[in-house]
């Protein structure tokens, strides 16, 4: 039986990267020329929707989601959720439909074959290592603001390597950023994701994966004294109901 289950897993994470990649370069010249001019950044969002749809479902994944909030039209929020899978990309590209946002992310990225391409020209890379470099990531922030995109961060950093850690540690990227340019944060809880699609190789299923967008945190008139209080409530909110998921299995 165990032989099946590995045989499986190999095939489905194959599979998983076959779907990360053909559809890039079957709409390739339509990316390519989405990403010549930041102006042509909602074109390059609808295109990588259609890019996550294909692999959420290609994968054999859906969601059940529950909203305590809708996006406001032509408002820019920082949008922060757990974060244990590489499918997390896709569902925040999924769930924010009408409000193009940038991602912010890790600069190793860039190395990825085909992918990292597309990357490091949308997205704010920041390497963790440098202090100069989280520093950057503010500036380019604030310019992505200004042309009515929204901020989204994956808070804890990166994934734990330690799969039994619930939620990890926030950092304060998202808190200075949303404090700093008075942005609403906006969390989501994604729940079943590290069940269904860890980084851990010979892991994983098809099926349900549960979301939750929760009120947002607003930060009008809040100073950078308040970021580690934000930073507990946000996260206060996203493990409760990760807590929540976890006791309804």
């Amino acid at each position: 039986m165990k032989i099946f289950k590995i045989l499986f897993w190999t095939l489905w994470r194959i599979w998983f990267y076959i779907l990360v990649v053909v559809p890039i370069l079957v709409m390739f010249p339509f990316l390519f020329l989405s990403i010549l001019s930041e102006k042509t950044y909602p074109q390059f969002f609808v295109l990588a929707r259609i890019w996550a749809r294909i692999i959420l479902y290609g994968m054999g994944f859906y969601y059940e989601l529950e909203e305590d909030y809708k996006m406001e039209e032509g408002k820019s929020y920082v949008l922060v959720a757990n974060h244990t899978s590489m499918m997390d990309i896709m569902l925040m590209l999924l769930l924010v439909k009408k409000h193009p946002f940038v991602f912010v992310g890790k600069k190793e990225l860039v190395n990825l074959p085909i992918f990292g391409f597309f990357y490091k020209r949308t997205c704010i890379l920041v390497d963790r290592n440098s202090s100069k470099s989280r520093f950057a990531v503010f500036e380019r922030a604030q310019k992505r603001i200004n042309q009515g995109l929204s901020i989204c961060i994956f808070p804890e950093g990166g994934v734990p390597e330690d799969e039994s850690i619930i939620l990890d540690e926030f950092k304060d990227g998202a808190f200075r950023i949303a404090i700093e340019h008075q942005l609403p944060i906006l969390p989501m809880t994604f729940g079943d994701v590290k069940k269904r699609f860890s980084f851990t190789f010979f892991s994983g299923c098809p099926g349900k994966m549960r979301i939750k967008i929760h009120q947002p945190v607003e930060t009008s008139g809040k100073k950078m004294e308040e970021k580690r209080e934000l930073k507990e409530k946000v996260r206060n909110v996203i493990l409760s109901q990760l807590l929540k998921f976890e006791n309804a299995k």
